[in-house]
């Protein structure tokens, strides 16, 4: 059976990448990072999901937390910097993005695949990342892809790649087919604060609950701060 490593972190686009996979003839290897975030509750989700899909061999997570003191900067990684609120449209947004985060992983989750002679690694980066996160855009996965491919020549199975298949797709569309493969996204974590429930009000809150309003899908995950999208964005923008 073929291989494939899937990097995971317990939220809602991996989680329904991970399904995706699993659904699909492969033998399923997850593969989750605790790089020092912030909201590392994910994690905790990761491990409990990973466990629902049968023919998922392994689901390692992997401390990487050391590289927390070299990755400073964003408000992920660094304590004295709050995470804002707000839609990922806003300027502020990119105040979360974590230097080399994407290359860091894919490259140690490359190796992994190599060593398991996998045919395929995927991600699950999607169209609405590449406005904030240049580590998520088609030119940089291509460029890494081809990059991995070399650095691994007769050693990696031959066919061995990165896959992205929601690059051009919508987080709604990932939604769509989450509900299309039965998720239940209330055993899923993206709130970037890491608090007892979601906040309702950061990137990835907003950018969650949006996608279930797009998708007319209704949305499990109990919120802090449960206002409409509309009247907390409108709050944010008088300050």
């Amino acid at each position: 059976m073929r291989k494939a490593v899937v990097v995971y972190s317990g939220g809602m686009d991996s989680s329904t990448l991970l399904a995706y996979v699993a659904s699909q003839v492969f033998e399923v290897y997850a593969i989750s990072f605790n790089y020092g975030q912030r909201h590392k509750k994910e994690l905790q989700y990761a491990k409990k999901f990973a466990k629902l899909f049968t023919n998922l061999v392994e689901h390692k997570i992997i401390d990487i937390s050391v590289i927390n003191e070299l990755i400073q900067g964003s408000s992920l990684t660094t304590p004295g910097i709050d995470v804002p609120d707000g839609h990922y449209a806003f300027e502020t947004m990119k105040s979360t993005v974590v230097p080399n985060r994407n290359a860091i992983m894919l490259s140690l989750a490359c190796g992994y695949a190599v060593s398991l002679g996998a045919n395929c690694l995927f991600v699950g980066v999607h169209s609405g990342d590449h406005f904030i996160y240049p580590d998520c855009r088609p030119e940089f996965i291509e460029t890494i892809d081809k990059a991995f491919r070399l650095g691994n020549q007769g050693f990696a199975n031959e066919d061995l790649r990165i896959v992205a298949p929601f690059m051009y797709s919508t987080k709604a569309d990932i939604v769509k087919l989450g509900k299309q493969l039965s998720i239940d996204y209330s055993k899923t974590w993206s709130c970037y604060k890491g608090g007892n429930i979601h906040c309702g009000r950061c990137g990835t809150c907003f950018e969650r609950r949006e996608a279930c309003i797009l998708a007319g899908v209704s949305d499990p995950t109990k919120y802090k701060d449960n206002r409409s999208l509309d009247v907390i964005q409108k709050e944010m923008e008088k300050k």
